[in-house]
C-alpha cells in the first residue's frame, strides 16, 4: 500500500515538472512562433499562458513593437555634382511574426543594410536643394525603396526621415554669401519701393496744393507747430507770400472795377491836312521851273 502511495506521487510530481517545462508565456508586446519538431507551426502564440509539448516544441518570441533604427552616416555626391554627408532614422514594426523568423535570419540587421543602401541610392539621385528644401518627397521615396524587400520579410515601413545634411565648409561659405547677398538685394529693393511710394504721395501732395493754395499755408503753420514743441529754438517766420498774393488779387478786382466804372469817350473825326493857298502854288510852281532850266 505504501509503494502504490509512493509511485503516484512520484507520477505525479512528473507530471508537474512536465507541465512546468511546457509552460510559456507570452508578453502583450510578443508573439510566439512554435517550431514542433523543427517546422513552424502555421498560427503564432497570443499573449498570455501558453503550453508547448515537451522535448517536441521550440518557441521563439517576435517583439512586435515598433523599432526605431538610426542609419549611420552615408557619403555620396548628388546629382548635381556636390558631395554631401546624411543620416536618417527608420521607424518600422512586425506585421508577420511567423514570416519575420523564417524568411530572415535577423531582420533588424537585414532593414538596417537596406536602409543604408537606399540612403545611397537616393542621394545620388537627388539635387542638393531637394536634400535641403523637399525632403517630404524624399522621405516618402526612401520609405518605398526600403518597404519594397521588407514587406517579404513580413515587416511595415512606418516612417523614414533624412534627420541631417552635412556639408562641406566651402559650400557653407558660398551658400552664406549667397544668402548675404540675397538678403543685401531684397533691402535694397524694399528701400527703392519706399522711396517710390513716397515720391508719388509727395507728388500727389504737391498737385493738391497747388490747386488750394491755402493749404501750403496750413502745412507750413503744422510745421511751425512741430518744431516749437521743443522748445528750445528761435523761429524766424518769413512774410507770407500768400498773402502778398492775396493783395496782388485784390488790387487787380479793385482796377477791373474802376475801368468799368469811367463812361467811353466819343471819337472824334480825323483831321483833314489844310489845302494849299493859291500864293503858295505859284511859289512852288516857280521853285519847280527854276529846278529844271538849270543844267
Amino acid at each position: 500500500m505504501e509503494g502504490t502511495v509512493v509511485a503516484v506521487v512520484v507520477v505525479a510530481v512528473f507530471l508537474l515538472l512536465v507541465l512546468k517545462s511546457g509552460m510559456r508565456v507570452v508578453n502583450q508586446v510578443e508573439r510566439g512562433v512554435v517550431f514542433r519538431w523543427g517546422k513552424a507551426l502555421p498560427s503564432h502564440r497570443q499573449p498570455g499562458i501558453t503550453f508547448l509539448i515537451p522535448f517536441a516544441d521550440r518557441m521563439r518570441k517576435v517583439n512586435v513593437q515598433v523599432v526605431t533604427m538610426p542609419v549611420p552616416t552615408q557619403e555620396g555626391i548628388t546629382k548635381d555634382n556636390v558631395s554631401v554627408k546624411v543620416d536618417a532614422v527608420v521607424y518600422f514594426r512586425v506585421t508577420d511574426p511567423l514570416r519575420a523568423a523564417i524568411e530572415v535570419q535577423d531582420y533588424v540587421f537585414a532593414v538596417g543594410q537596406v536602409a543604408q543602401s537606399s540612403l545611397r541610392s537616393i542621394i545620388g539621385k537627388s539635387d542638393l536643394d531637394d536634400l535641403l528644401t523637399d525632403r517630404e518627397r524624399l522621405h516618402e521615396g526612401l520609405a518605398l525603396m526600403i518597404d519594397s524587400p521588407a514587406a517579404a520579410w513580413g515587416i511595415h515601413i512606418d516612417r523614414v526621415e533624412i534627420k541631417d545634411v552635412q556639408l562641406p565648409e566651402s559650400l557653407k561659405r558660398s551658400m552664406s554669401r549667397q544668402a548675404e547677398a540675397e538678403r543685401e538685394r531684397r533691402a535694397r529693393v524694399i528701400t527703392a519701393d519706399g522711396e517710390f511710394q513716397a515720391a508719388q504721395q509727395l507728388a500727389n501732395a504737391s498737385r493738391i496744393m497747388s490747386d488750394t493754395p491755402e493749404a501750403m499755408q496750413l502745412r507750413l503753420l503744422q510745421t511751425v507747430v512741430e518744431v516749437a514743441a521743443e522748445k528750445n529754438s528761435t523761429l524766424v517766420m518769413p512774410f507770407p507770400v500768400e498773402l502778398l498774393r492775396y493783395f496782388d488779387r485784390a488790387a487787380q478786382h479793385i482796377g477791373a472795377d474802376l475801368t468799368k466804372s469811367v463812361p467811353p469817350q466819343p471819337s472824334q473825326p480825323a483831321q483833314q491836312p489844310p489845302e494849299p493857298r493859291p500864293a503858295q502854288q505859284a511859289q512852288q510852281a516857280q521853285q519847280a521851273q527854276e529846278s529844271a532850266d538849270q543844267p
